[in-house]
């Protein structure tokens, strides 16, 4: 079993940036496509970003492309997502995910953190 702790989220303006920290624990890190997903009020979650352990296979949504970066750190067993540039629609609580299958669903993953919350004002 896969626990995930995600952090770093909070409040900005417009055009700032935060960085997501996700740790993981009780699995093999190597093993898992890392991904984040955010879910804005009223709407279902979405993809945001995968990456596989070597980096080699990475993938964002396009309403992100360009300002988001994910990175991940296998020896500290932690996924990190970069925002840059942000605007209010990328207000949500964003969730970490961990799964042995590439994907851009929710069906994909098999572990979730408990999410933390991005407020961008305008």
């Amino acid at each position: 079993q896969v626990q995930l702790v995600e952090s770093g989220g909070g409040t900005v303006q417009a055009g700032g940036s935060l960085r997501l920290s996700c740790a993981a624990s009780g699995g093999t890190f190597r093993r898992y496509y890392m991904g984040w997903f955010r879910q804005a009020p009223g709407k279902e979650r979405e993809f945001v970003a995968v990456r596989g352990w070597n980096g080699v296979i990475t993938n964002y949504v396009d309403s992100v492309k360009g300002r988001f970066t994910i990175s991940r750190d296998n020896a500290k067993n932690t996924v990190y997502l970069q925002m840059n540039s942000l605007n209010p629609e990328d207000t949500a609580v964003y969730f970490c995910t961990a799964g042995e299958r590439y994907g851009l669903s929710m069906g994909a993953y098999d572990f979730w953190g408990q999410g933390t919350q991005v407020t961008v004002s305008s």
